[in-house]
């Protein structure tokens, strides 16, 4: 496959600035990949309808941190946002950063934040393939430093979104409620679909829920820059598959049940941790699975996505699992009907392999 294959025109209106008042408020589109069938369900609950006792879903319950900052230059005093993307050394306060613009940053330079100058930092490497390395100065316990710097921060919203101004609420409803594990730049946008209300009835209905961590980077929103999708290399992404996950999940596969990905990397923490006999292994370290058309999957035998934007490994992935021709088809569909919203707070679409 090419990437030119993933590209369709998405007028910007379509793409979703705010979340339906209710997450399971959104429409559901239902594609089943065999037959090629599209049903329209107008609320996001009706997925209910499509599993059974002992079926389950698996989450990603990473959650997301507030990772863009704003900054001054000293001397200068010129305006820089720094998006954090990773904590390097707790002890030493390092964080691998992007910054922008990034033109004006050297070695040595040092930052501030907050009205009253409370947090320093101060750029000790611009070598890494992801922006800089940042040592921030604060001399209390690392708790405390945590705290400090997350209260400076705001919600990491995509570029797409963070058009309009940013609101106190942007972080809550950039959280799944099964968010546990911090470490996460960009939420699961699948996930945020489900409710406390919705999750009940999944119990009452004896839909189980199973739990892997991947910890989202900007690597789903870095742009592709080659035509040839053999040749592109995901951005690194740690992730934890735990025992008790790969308990319900592999009694689940045994047993016929449906397994259900709630989005795109639960698939790839998946398709990561299966081992050559079918089985979900544990698993804890870093993976940049990137799967796009063809791939067999191993796992899931029903997915849940957003409409992502084109280009996206998002995009790719989904492709890859309901057949790249139906859903392209389920996308113009979309797009013809006004009511549907794309991106990371857009509606939802459920990938049958039945």
């Amino acid at each position: 496959m090419k990437l030119s294959q993933f590209k369709f025109k998405l007028p910007e209106e379509r793409i979703a600035q705010y979340p339906t008042p209710y997450r399971d408020d959104c429409r559901l589109m239902v594609v089943h990949s065999k037959s090629g069938i599209i049903e329209h369900r107008d609320r996001f609950t009706d997925i209910l309808d499509y599993f059974d006792k002992d079926d389950v879903f698996v989450f990603n319950d990473t959650k997301v941190f507030p990772a863009r900052l704003y900054g001054n230059k000293e001397k200068t005093g010129a305006k820089i946002e720094v998006f954090l993307l990773r904590e390097l050394n707790p002890e030493l306060r390092l964080w691998d950063v992007l910054v922008s613009p990034a033109r004006k940053i050297r070695i040595g330079n040092k930052l501030y934040f907050g009205e009253s100058e409370i947090m320093v930092a101060e750029v000790i490497d611009n070598t890494t393939s992801r922006g800089r390395t940042l040592r921030f100065l604060y001399d209390g316990d690392h708790e405390e430093f945590k705290q400090h710097l997350y209260a400076l921060g705001e919600a990491p919203l995509p570029k797409e979104i963070i058009k309009r101004p940013t609101e106190p609420e942007d972080l809550e409803r950039f959280q799944c409620i099964m968010a546990r594990n911090e470490g996460a730049v960009t939420a699961p946008s699948a996930g945020l679909h489900f409710s406390r209300q919705l999750m009940k009835r999944m119990e009452l209905k004896d839909i189980k829920a199973a739990y892997v961590t991947m910890h989202c980077g900007l690597g789903n929103f870095r742009e592709i820059d080659v035509e040839d999708l053999t040749k592109y290399k995901m951005d690194s992404e740690e992730m934890l598959v735990g025992a008790e996950a790969c308990s319900v999940i592999n009694e689940a596969k045994q047993s016929g049940r449906h397994i259900c990905a709630i989005g795109t990397t639960v698939q790839r923490a998946l398709e990561t941790a299966v081992s050559a006999d079918g089985k979900l292994k544990e698993f804890e370290g870093w993976t940049n699975k990137f799967i796009f058309p063809p791939h067999q999957f191993h796992m899931a035998t029903a997915m849940v996505a957003n409409f992502y934007t084109p280009l996206s490994p998002m995009l790719m992935l989904t492709c890859a699992y309901g057949g790249y021709s139906r859903i392209m088809k389920a996308y113009k569909e979309a797009l013809r009907d006004s009511r549907y919203r794309f991106g990371t707070y857009g509606d939802a679409m459920l990938v049958l392999q039945d």
